[in-house]
């Protein structure tokens, strides 16, 4: 037997739901400095009494209304805090270029906030250079793993976190030399240090 479609009116519904959802969301990781897209999106959801949390909005639901609410209602503020937190991304991939550094995360796609921090992936095969890079410069930093599919599969990478000038957490994972020609990396979520400072030119 068939289950029954649902009516017309209750997807409506529910597309208005988490459309709001995603404002919510927004609304809170803009207004109260929450980077954590699940937590903001389970207390939107809290706030705005929606049981069904089968139908959250996706992150980039939540980053394409966090943008809008951003133009809106931070135009003033939020061009600089983006434009210092890219900045400091820059300077730390130029520190690190000899590991083919690339930005990713909300620097990248504009959606950072002043409590945002720097995401950024280098290569190497020796999983102790970048280690051994930090220690010679004397750069102050915080060891430890990160898991991340690489090829298909589930592997434990280095991640070192810096603190920029600007006070802003800088994270780093190392991946081996193959995942950078893999092809998974596109403009739009990964930018190399040329990107950034074309970004940062514009």
């Amino acid at each position: 037997m068939s289950k029954e479609r649902p009516p017309r009116e209750y997807a409506h519904r529910r597309d208005l739901m988490r459309e709001q959802l995603a404002h919510q969301a927004a609304k809170l990781m803009a207004e109260d400095g929450i980077t954590d897209h699940a937590f903001a999106k389970r207390k939107a959801a809290r706030q705005l009494g929606a049981a069904d949390t089968q139908h959250l909005p996706s992150n980039q639901e939540v980053d394409e209304a966090l943008n809008s609410y951003r133009a809106l209602y931070q135009q003033d503020s939020h061009p600089d805090i983006l434009y210092q937190l890219r900045e400091e991304a820059l300077a730390t991939m130029r520190l690190l270029a000899g590991f083919h550094p690339y930005l990713t995360g909300s620097v990248l796609n504009g959606t950072a906030g002043e409590q945002s921090d720097v995401n950024l992936m280098l290569f190497s095969d020796d999983a102790k250079a970048v280690l051994l890079f930090l220690l010679k410069h004397k750069i102050d930093f915080e060891d430890g793993e990160w898991k991340i599919r690489v090829n298909g599969r589930e592997e434990s990478v280095p991640s070192y976190t810096l603190i920029g000038e600007s006070g802003a957490q800088i994270h780093i994972i190392v991946l081996p030399e193959n995942a950078r020609h893999s092809g998974s990396r596109h403009p739009e979520t990964h930018a190399d240090i040329a990107a950034v400072e074309a970004l940062l030119a514009g």
